[in-house]
């Protein structure tokens, strides 16, 4: 027996138990506390613990911000795609509100006029030399427009047709001073030639020349076509609004006077024009001011004058004969 207290196995035995009970002591003294080698293991663990959360936290925000940054794109592209739509849609409707807007108008012109013929037009170019307005529209000889077929808007006279190939025409407006239009003033008959001022093209106006000294014309008048041939020759339909008279004034050589014209169509902001290709008078060509551009004075303002009287007292007698 005392050979067993003295052998190894029993010295190996009572280290194992002395150990076992310090380790009792050890933790009831620490009173729930991590032991020593505990904390020991902790403070070289925690270092690690730190950079290994650190790459795991920066590892989960990444792929979180990538999927976010994914998700976002997908709906921009998606709202981009809604707004391609919409807008699409909206340059339809403008579409179908112009094209409604222009059978209105035809609608207007035919039940106001049911005498005329035309063709409508769109305007597809403009001239950027030229300084009273004229425009090309996409219509020509193959639709019916010959040269010097009026133009007009459903507001009044832009025009004529200067110029015609199979597919367009190149139209000169009221703007211009080659051009001239047979015109009375509504409220007063007195008669005239309207036509194109350099100067008063600048401001978007024309004039109502030939009006003699007498002449009783003022601002806020009407004038409109008289349905007698220009000097060349040119007819017009009788009754197309010109425009309004914003003042009157004397030619430079004081024989006679002439009425500054704001037009009633938006000469250079038009868009669709119609153009005349029949209408009553026209094979006529109304009443000639002799056939030749009159000289400049009373000769001239008598001409139409007396023109516009002679067609006039034709049209009375007619309605008297009826």
């Amino acid at each position: 027996m005392g050979d067993f207290f003295r052998s190894t196995k029993f010295k190996i035995l009572a280290t194992l138990l002395a150990f076992i009970v310090l380790c009792m002591f050890v933790t009831a003294y620490l009173g729930g506390r991590s032991s020593p080698i505990s904390q020991a293991l902790g403070v070289v663990a925690a270092p690690f613990q730190r950079l290994s959360s650190s790459i795991s936290g920066a590892a989960s925000g990444f792929f979180e911000r990538y999927l976010s940054a994914q998700k976002l794109y997908e709906e921009n592209l998606a709202l981009k795609e809604e707004i391609r739509q919409l807008r699409s849609q909206q340059v339809d409707y403008e579409e179908y509100k112009r094209e409604n807007e222009h059978y209105r108008q035809v609608l207007g012109l035919k039940e106001q006029n049911p005498g005329f013929e035309f063709e409508p037009a769109e305007v597809i170019g403009q001239d950027p030399n030229d300084r009273f307005g004229g425009f090309t529209v996409d219509k020509g000889t193959l639709n019916g427009i010959a040269a010097h077929d009026p133009v007009i808007t459903p507001d009044g006279l832009v025009g004529w047709v200067s110029e015609v190939g199979m597919t367009y025409a190149k139209v000169t407006t009221i703007l211009d001073v080659s051009i001239d239009v047979g015109a009375v003033d509504a409220r007063t008959r007195d008669a005239g030639v309207v036509t194109g001022d350099i100067a008063l093209a600048g401001e978007g106006r024309c004039k109502l020349g030939y009006l003699p000294r007498e002449s009783a014309v003022t601002a806020g008048d009407i004038v409109k076509t008289s349905g007698l041939a220009s000097v060349f020759g040119v007819a017009f339909p009788k009754g197309l609004i010109v425009g309004t008279v914003t003042e009157v004034r004397a030619e430079p050589n004081g024989i006679v006077l002439y009425a500054v014209v704001e037009p009633a169509a938006e000469i250079r902001n038009v868009r669709d024009v119609f153009i005349l290709t029949s209408f009553p008078g026209q094979s006529s060509a109304g009443v000639e001011l002799n056939g030749t551009v009159p000289e400049q004075g009373e000769p001239a303002a008598a001409q139409a004058q007396d023109a516009l009287s002679s067609s006039e007292s034709g049209e009375e007698a007619a309605s008297g004969g009826q």
